[in-house]
């Protein structure tokens, strides 16, 4: 009888967790549970993470692997018990490429951070004291034996991409069995996202380091030239470095209204292109690139976003969203394309700029928003409206923002087992 041998290697099963972060969607893996060279970072993490998602794909689909072909949708997010003092989990995201061979380590996820607690908290890293506590200090009481049967679970967060501190409200309850749960499902709804979902709060602390300028150039207002498109001439912009880098520039500036959906630019090459050396140029001028050619391995940071004053429009949603309810409007790309909403990095970056006034000039999202000294806002996205609210200071001459926060949702979608073409 003739032996044979399998010709190619077969695939491995590691666990992993399918989540929906705000609008996001991403997978979810134990650092732990990883093969044992995906442990650290490098290339044979690289290739495992683009393999599940299924990147590089120039159909643009990611038809073998667990992504939806959008930047919302190509996204990895590997967690571990924190080693850091006083916090419980390490978080640690990539921006897959859709295209390419490349994830991106840069930045953080804004929306999948509220998915990261209640999956540490899924996959036991958050200690059983931790997680009883939110009980006793919770005013949800059921009624029986003074018991409480729900609370909210205060989940620290290190962010290792960016080195920050991130905390997650996370409601959890106790089943029949007295066994804690992640209370998913609520009537908390988020523009962007079809159904509604229990509310997780997320702040975050310190977003801007303090030996860093949360504005790199010194400046709440700067201009830069495209000399590729001499039109625009020299566009007014606010470079800020908080959530992520981002480049805010006026809509009129750019020929928009800031109503724009997605169908309006992402079906236009040549204004993609146009965003894109835009976001370039913009880099530079921030300290961010020396040469815009560095922009082609960075497409996750920075951000480009333009915003305008308030204005109707129907949203993507067909509800309509009316100038009176909001402060004013906001339109980002990510990795080249027009969000479908709004990135939580992003909604960070807006919340700092906004709430920044310095007596004589506000940046250009706290002048869209009105101006003056503001707490709060509420924006206008493409799929509908998001309030934000900073606090921002001056200390030493450094502007910092103290605190910025949001609410978003979360929940689970699959538990189980992905299988990778991967050898180990």
């Amino acid at each position: 009888m003739t032996q044979t041998t399998q010709p190619f290697a077969p695939q491995i099963s590691v666990p992993a967790t399918y989540m929906r972060g705000g609008t996001s969607k991403g997978i979810f893996f134990k650092l732990s549970d990883l093969p044992k060279s995906c442990q650290t970072a490098g290339k044979a993490c690289d290739q495992f993470l683009l393999r599940v998602i299924g990147s590089p794909d120039p159909y643009g689909k990611q038809i073998d692997g667990l992504g939806n072909g959008s930047s919302s949708t190509s996204k990895s997010v590997i967690l571990s018990k924190s080693d850091k003092p006083d916090h419980d989990v390490n978080y640690l995201f990539g921006q897959v490429n859709i295209s390419k061979p490349m994830i991106d380590w840069g930045g953080n996820c804004g929306n999948l951070t509220a998915a990261v607690g209640a999956c540490a908290i899924n996959m036991g890293l958050v200690d059983a004291e931790c997680v009883a506590a939110s009980f006793n200090d919770s005013k949800n009481n059921d009624g029986k034996n003074g018991a409480k049967n729900s609370g909210i679970c205060e989940v620290r967060i290190w962010q290792e991409n960016i080195s920050k501190t991130i905390i997650a409200h996370v409601p959890v309850y106790l089943d029949a069995n007295q066994k804690v749960q992640v209370q998913e499902t609520g009537d908390f709804e988020l523009d962007g996202v079809t159904f509604p979902a229990a509310e997780v709060k997320v702040e975050f602390i310190d977003p801007v380091d303090a030996t860093s300028d949360m504005f790199p150039t010194g400046n709440l207002v700067d201009s830069f030239a495209v000399p590729e498109y001499p039109e625009l001439g020299e566009l007014q912009a606010t470079f800020i470095n908080a959530g992520i880098p981002t480049i805010f520039v006026n809509a009129e500036a750019l020929g928009f209204t800031g109503t724009e959906l997605q169908g309006d630019v992402n079906s236009d090459d040549k204004l993609l292109a146009k965003l894109e050396t835009i976001r370039a140029y913009g880099g530079v001028a921030m300290g961010l690139f020396n040469d815009i050619s560095e922009a082609q391995s960075s497409q996750h940071v920075p951000k480009l976003a333009w915003v305008a004053k308030p204005a109707s429009y129907t949203a993507s949603s067909g509800k309509t969203v009316s100038a009176d309810e909001i402060d004013l409007l906001v339109r980002a790309m990510s990795m080249g394309q027009l969000h479908h909403a709004m990135m939580g990095t992003a909604a960070v970056a807006i919340a700092a700029a906004a709430t920044t006034f310095d007596e004589k000039q506000g940046t250009l999202v706290n002048q869209a928003a009105g101006g003056g000294e503001l707490s709060e806002v509420r924006f206008g996205h493409p799929s509908g409206t998001l309030l934000v609210g900073g606090k921002t200071e001056q200390v030493e001459g450094r502007w910092q923002a103290k605190k910025v926060s949001m609410s978003r949702s979360a929940r689970r979608i699959m538990v189980g087992e992905v299988f990778v073409p991967f050898d180990d």
